[in-house]
């Protein structure tokens, strides 16, 4: 079981004396390591998260061959839409596409719930994991109510999501019961992720980037909210991330659920997006972040001199820091660049 002074929830928890300033990476076993690609030959992705064993072997993965300061949960957001029943694949190259998308009101009807024992695959899972991690915190996974419902309307990836901004603005009460049943969903996922022994979460919300900020305040927060607030009770850090949320990060900080710690994408300079999430919430926020993935393509001079940039930006926040990029790992990095990265911002307090 983690230490709750663990370098990682001392930051998430507001602290700014860790004993090292905490990285870990987002996808961080991904597809770059080789050690991923040889435990996944042979398997598609969700099968891939439906079988715990292999499942805790890819969350470690990153653990053995970083040192990072935590473990993310290896999953996928469409994994408890499929555990609640709906027909979703994840087409190699593509991403998730749904067998029958939500539009109506009775294509809604269709996803019931999603209820607790539906999920001992994911339960079996964290319990492998946590086992093994010792020390080291496990971070519950799930994405939020509107990037699940992008995909749920839209039918696969869309880079304008016409059809759900349409959806949202033509009939709101639909878009309401679904982002509500969403939140359920996820909120359903990331309670059983801590129940089983997870030491903290993250909302993960992909596309939400995408809308103004009124209409994020008034068709989107309640519901990250309350996806958010279905762990309020087990007193563990919350995470809240987006890409593209700059104009956001306020009211992202101020959901009713609680957070913990603000993601901060490369778009926004760190202590700008402390101060952003500060003003929202009322209070200091814990920042996550948030090189450029980018960077790790460049020389190390270069990558050093913008991660000592970052570092900086974290200690004026005000608030625990946790480093990591501003997006996920891109398959192609190298894994040496992020070896070099973490002992970086290990060294930086010493």
């Amino acid at each position: 079981m983690p230490d709750q002074t663990s370098p990682y929830l001392h930051a998430a928890r507001g602290g700014t004396t860790p004993s090292r300033t905490p990285v870990w990476f987002m996808r961080q076993a991904g597809r770059s390591l080789p050690e991923y690609r040889a435990a996944r030959a042979g398997t598609t992705m969700l099968e891939s998260c439906r079988r715990p064993e292999l499942v805790a072997e890819i969350t470690l993965q990153p653990v053995r061959r970083y040192d990072v300061d935590a473990a993310v949960f290896y999953s996928d957001i469409v994994v408890p839409l499929e555990a609640a029943g709906v027909g979703v694949e994840i087409v190699p190259g593509t991403g998730p596409v749904i067998a029958e998308p939500v539009r109506t009101r009775a294509d809604l009807d269709r996803i019931p719930e999603l209820p607790l024992d539906a999920l001992q695959h994911i339960t079996d899972a964290v319990r492998l994991t946590t086992e093994q991690l010792g020390d080291v915190p496990l971070i519950g996974f799930a994405g939020a109510p509107f990037t699940l419902a992008s995909y749920l309307v839209e039918g696969g990836p869309s880079r304008d999501l016409l059809r759900t901004k349409a959806l949202m603005h033509a009939d709101p009460q639909l878009w309401h019961d679904l982002a509500a049943r969403l939140a359920q969903i996820t909120g359903t996922f990331l309670r059983a992720q801590v129940l089983a022994g997870a030491s903290a979460v993250q909302l993960f919300d992909s596309w939400v980037g995408s809308l103004p900020l009124a209409v994020y305040e008034r068709l989107v927060a309640p519901h990250s909210a309350a996806a958010l607030g279905a762990v309020g009770d087990l007193g563990v850090p919350r995470t809240h991330f987006g890409t593209g949320t700059g104009e956001l990060l306020g009211a992202m900080a101020a959901v009713d659920g609680g957070v913990d710690v603000l993601g901060v994408d490369f778009r926004v300079p760190l202590d700008e997006g402390a101060a952003r999430g500060r003003a929202g919430a009322g209070r200091p926020v814990a920042v996550q972040g948030n090189l450029d993935p980018a960077l790790l393509f460049a020389p190390w001079d270069v990558l050093r001199a913008d991660l000592h940039r970052i570092l900086r930006e974290g200690e004026r926040a005000g608030a625990g820091h946790v480093v990591n990029l501003g997006h996920g790992v891109p398959p192609s990095a190298d894994p040496d660049a992020l070896h070099r990265v973490v002992e970086e911002v290990h060294a930086w307090r010493r």
